[in-house]
């Protein structure tokens, strides 16, 4: 069982006939995965690595782990030997992502010096009256080449696969994204799909105001996490350029219907794959978009931070407890 570092196995090692007729290991794990982001994608690829078959429980709106008596919702898992926990991915929250839609600043966005008033309010953003609480507090994010490998599917295109090119922002990875991708997926027998995420800066060039609202190394993850999508390319260019169709050897470039907006001179970033006669419109069928996702947040703004300064206080009242319980042990 996993609710932000924890999971529960059922289903157990070999039976009497051995390895050969070992029952499957079957993994429940739960949470909010309100906004889901690159952290939730982590937990659960680990989770899934700690069996078979993974089933993932999405709770209503008040995610502590907590029941209304104040007891630990895993104790009985836990008593019966049966819960596991994984590591936490540092340096991502919806907290953090919130805070950045409601400061519309751009410290966020790589190559850019963190600015101090920004630290200072999403380290009270939400906070409660007795501090932090380390599960819904923000943290720094550092990218690593090991993160990368652990998200990437490792897999080079095959001889016969249909290489599909998709670029854009990618921003707050969502279901319409993943909409978009699945039906690109299907265009071909055996898609290979290849997403090319533009820079902070060049994403700020066209959608204005704060965005990215995730930088380009969470947002590198993010899209790296879904299934449909087989390579990244990290910083690629705005117009879609005969080099990099070349280099790639792409067959198809598609776009969603969303705005296309001009390249910096005025230019159709498409150009090329249109003059080649392999660029595709898809329609999604969702009409969620990051700008949507952005204007509910700021909507429900006072409604957010008193959700989270009486969640913090709730963690951090289950951590006086923990402590307590250690303490009396010995």
């Amino acid at each position: 069982m996993l609710r932000n570092g924890a999971a529960a196995a059922g289903g157990g090692g070999p039976g009497a006939g051995g390895a050969a007729t070992r029952r499957p290991v079957r993994v429940w794990c739960d949470g909010c995965y309100d906004m889901v982001h690159y952290g939730h994608s982590n937990q659960l690829r680990q989770a899934r690595a700690m069996g078979d078959y993974l089933i993932v429980g999405v709770h209503t709106d008040d995610d502590i782990t907590l029941t209304i008596d104040g007891k630990d919702t895993y104790e009985e898992v836990k008593t019966a030997g049966r819960y596991r926990e994984c590591k936490r991915t540092q340096g991502v929250s919806t907290t953090d992502l919130v805070g950045r839609m409601l400061l519309m600043t751009k410290a966020h966005h790589s190559n850019i010096d963190e600015d101090l008033d920004y630290r200072k309010h999403t380290d009270n953003f939400g906070k409660g009256p007795k501090g932090h609480s380390p599960w819904t507090g923000v943290s720094q994010f550092l990218q690593t080449s090991q993160k990368i490998i652990q998200f990437a599917s490792g897999k080079e295109p095959q001889p016969g696969d249909t290489i599909i090119y998709v670029a854009g922002a990618f921003d707050l990875f969502h279901i319409g994204h993943v909409d978009f991708l699945e039906k690109v997926h299907q265009l071909a027998e055996k898609p290979y799909i290849i997403a090319g995420l533009h820079f902070d800066q060049e994403v700020n060039r066209y959608k204005g105001k704060n965005y990215p609202i995730m930088n380009i190394h969470e947002r590198t993850l993010s899209v790296l996490a879904c299934r449909y999508v087989s390579e990244v390319v990290i910083g690629a260019p705005y117009a879609v350029t005969a080099d990099l169709l070349d280099h790639f050897r792409v067959t198809l470039v598609c776009h969603g219907m969303t705005e296309v907006v001009p390249d910096k001179d005025g230019s159709d970033p498409y150009e090329e794959p249109k003059r080649r006669s392999i660029f595709q419109l898809v329609d999604s069928g969702s009409n969620l978009t990051t700008d949507l996702i952005v204007q509910r947040i700021i909507k429900n703004r006072l409604e957010f931070e008193a959700r989270n300064q009486k969640k913090e206080a709730k963690e951090l009242a289950v951590l006086e407890a923990m402590k307590r319980l250690e303490e009396e042990k010995h």
